[in-house]
């Protein structure tokens, strides 16, 4: 899990071990308990392993004007850093205790849509009185994670659905709605938590998953708790982001979803009605 990258900062990792009250190098690395796949794991780790693959492509890489920083729901927390939101430290506490509290939300399931359209997938939902059936992610045109009650996702039902219509639907190996209303309860107990923090005001534009907008710089920690039970709007982000003149969107952190994901909206991006703006460069998480 892109662990090489811990041996660079040897006093991040350290930092993280106390805590985290474990070993993140052997979390990552080893996963001696089996348990890197539980979410109050999965995103110190994730954080941890994105927050230093930025660092390490500063020490390597010129520096370019960088005038955009977005993250895929936990990767958020990564691009905030990058933005100045909090320190190393800060970052790796708040996402310790989002997982916590999102361990413990209430049994559901989610699954992924590929091959219809987000407004196809409403039409039928909406037709099927699935309406306690949330849209989790909106990846792509064609690429959708829903969120719902674990009976509804993985009733035979909710599959032919969508199979039906020539789309491939495929359950998601997670315990809970994340990023649906059934997380609001999570959300209050996160934006409680958060209170006690101070963010600082952010260095550079970072596009909201609730919005596909810019965070305000300063006075966002209402939109930040507001993530845990929103959509995560990728689709959108990407589209305004090239919308706005964004020539070149690198990927940082391991593995190329996200790089596969925005060649498939380069594509067919979602329309948006274009914006002044240079032609920058803009970095995701």
């Amino acid at each position: 899990m892109g662990a090489g990258v811990l041996d660079a900062f040897p006093q991040y990792v350290a930092e993280a071990d106390e805590i985290l009250g474990y070993s993140i190098r052997s979390l990552c690395r080893d996963d001696p308990r089996g348990v890197l796949s539980l979410t109050e794991y999965t995103q110190p780790a994730l954080y941890t392993i994105g927050a230093l693959t930025y660092l390490e492509r500063l020490r390597r890489v010129n520096p370019v004007r960088v005038a955009w920083l977005a993250g895929h729901s936990l990767g958020e927390y990564c691009a905030l850093f990058a933005a100045g939101a909090f320190d190393f430290a800060t970052g790796l506490r708040l996402v310790k205790h989002r997982g916590e509290l999102m361990s413990r939300a209430p049994k559901g399931a989610m699954a992924a849509v590929i091959g219809m359209s987000p407004d196809a997938i409403r039409e039928r939902l909406r037709d099927a009185k699935l309406e306690s059936i949330d849209l989790a992610n909106i990846n792509s045109g064609k690429q959708i994670v829903l969120s719902g009650l674990h009976d509804e996702i993985h009733s035979p039902d909710t599959a032919a659905l969508f199979e039906r219509a020539g789309a491939t639907f495929v359950p998601l190996n997670v315990s809970a709605a994340f990023h649906s209303r059934y997380m609001r309860d999570i959300e209050c107990e996160f934006h409680a938590y958060l209170s006690g923090f101070t963010l600082q005001p952010l260095t550079t534009d970072v596009i909201a998953n609730v919005t596909a907008r810019p965070y305000p710089r300063e006075g966002y920690a209402e939109l930040l708790s507001r993530q845990i039970s929103s959509p995560v709007k990728w689709y959108e982000t990407v589209s305004w982001l090239l919308a706005r003149g964004c020539l070149q969107i690198e990927q940082i952190g391991p593995g190329a979803v996200l790089t596969r994901l925005t060649d498939a909206i380069k594509a067919q991006s979602m329309s948006i009605a274009p914006e002044p703006a240079d032609s920058v460069a803009a970095d995701t998480a």
